[in-house]
């Protein structure tokens, strides 16, 4: 029975993990957008964001890796320099800014062309195996097409205005934290555009990384240490040197940099990794959209965003799409396993058949997954 609930829960694990990400996206997405509105600058939202990040991952790193951590290269302190800017710096700050001239429904739908972008050059760059031939294959395509199709039909399409009981009566309320104009929309959605390409450049250099320096915690901490320290730089490039808007108080921007730096920077990092080196790249960025679907549900109550029937049909199409990749990426994770100790050497076979050899064998799988 214990082994039977352990298998249950590493099959079920990088599920609890993605989803528990885009949640976690969710409530910063809300928390941000209230913070943004309240004048906060975007660029100091990022430097407090992961220096919070920082302090609390620094510690679990330093002790937890301390045995497995690799030493430290040339080619490994480039890399964590360039995702401490890709994703840290250009693609928080231009998602902010971009949610500062939309809504926090829009930037959450506009970055559903990601699992798309990551689908792609994860392609091209042959960290994601994909043959039309193969059925799985031609789900994750359909799937990953299916969940853009969906966010662009909660974007464009709105339709009738849904009467839920914890909007009646604050519809003005609604209209006025939701509109905007044409001219912010298109700015917005093109800064969005352009950080959902950082993001995507980010998770695959990321998954990269990870080959080289496989200490999940350290890589966190690196990642957030190098972003604080580049984001001021860009902060006070950008603000001019501005003393007053680094004044931060006990209120919603405290909140929004405590929780997004915590949640979505230290523990969405470490987990984006571990759940990489078993599923890949493109299985993370596939649950992207979800995030979509619980901002667009928490705006209606803490916004007091309208609820339109456009984005119930988009939402619909993004839990098919999701269902489609994710079948298509447990065959890629099963297919492996049958045959893997038939290119073994008879020792190695012999091995796998005790206790170290159970590890040995997932270490393999995981390999030809990745």
């Amino acid at each position: 029975m214990k082994n039977q609930m352990l298998s249950l829960f590493n099959r079920t694990r990088p599920f609890i993990g993605v989803i528990f990400m885009q949640v976690g996206f969710a409530g910063m997405d809300v928390l941000c957008k209230a913070a943004l509105n309240k004048g906060m600058s975007p660029y100091v939202l990022v430097v407090y964001r992961h220096a919070a990040a920082t302090i609390a991952m620094a510690p679990f790193a330093v002790i937890l890796d301390k045995k497995i951590r690799p030493k430290m290269t040339l080619a490994i302190l480039t890399k964590l320099l360039l995702l401490g800017l890709l994703e840290p710096v250009i693609d928080q700050n231009l998602y902010f800014i971009g949610m500062k001239y939309t809504t926090a429904t829009f930037a959450a739908a506009m970055y559903n062309i990601l699992p798309a972008i990551t689908f792609l050059m994860a392609w091209i760059i042959r960290l994601e195996n994909v043959n039309l031939k193969s059925i799985r294959s031609l789900a994750k395509v359909i799937g990953t097409l299916a969940t853009v199709a969906g966010a662009m039909v909660m974007t464009l399409i709105k339709g009738p205005i849904l009467e839920l009981f914890w909007t009646k009566g604050a519809e003005n309320h609604g209209h006025r934290s939701s509109g905007t104009t044409t001219h912010n929309s298109i700015k917005g959605a093109l800064m969005i555009t352009a950080g959902c390409f950082s993001w995507s450049f980010f998770i695959i250099l990321q998954a990269i990384t990870l080959k080289a320096y496989p200490a999940e915690l350290s890589l966190t901490a690196w990642i957030c240490f190098f972003g604080t320290v580049e984001g001021t730089l860009a902060a006070l490039i950008m603000e001019r040197g501005k003393a007053s808007i680094w004044a931060i108080h006990w209120d919603t921007k405290l909140v929004a940099s405590v929780y997004s730096g915590i949640i979505c920077s230290g523990l969405t990092y470490y987990i984006q990794g571990i759940v990489m080196k078993d599923r890949g790249p493109v299985f993370v960025a596939a649950f992207s959209p979800l995030c979509m679907v619980i901002v667009a549900i928490m705006s209606t109550i803490i916004l007091a965003e309208q609820m339109y029937l456009g984005r119930i049909i988009g939402a619909i199409i993004i839990i098919g799409g999701l269902y489609l990749v994710v079948w298509g990426k447990s065959k890629d994770h099963k297919s492996p396993s049958p045959s893997t100790d038939e290119h073994l050497p008879p020792a190695e076979q012999t091995n796998n058949t005790g206790s170290n050899g159970k590890e040995n064998f997932g270490h393999e799988v995981t390999k030809i997954d990745v």
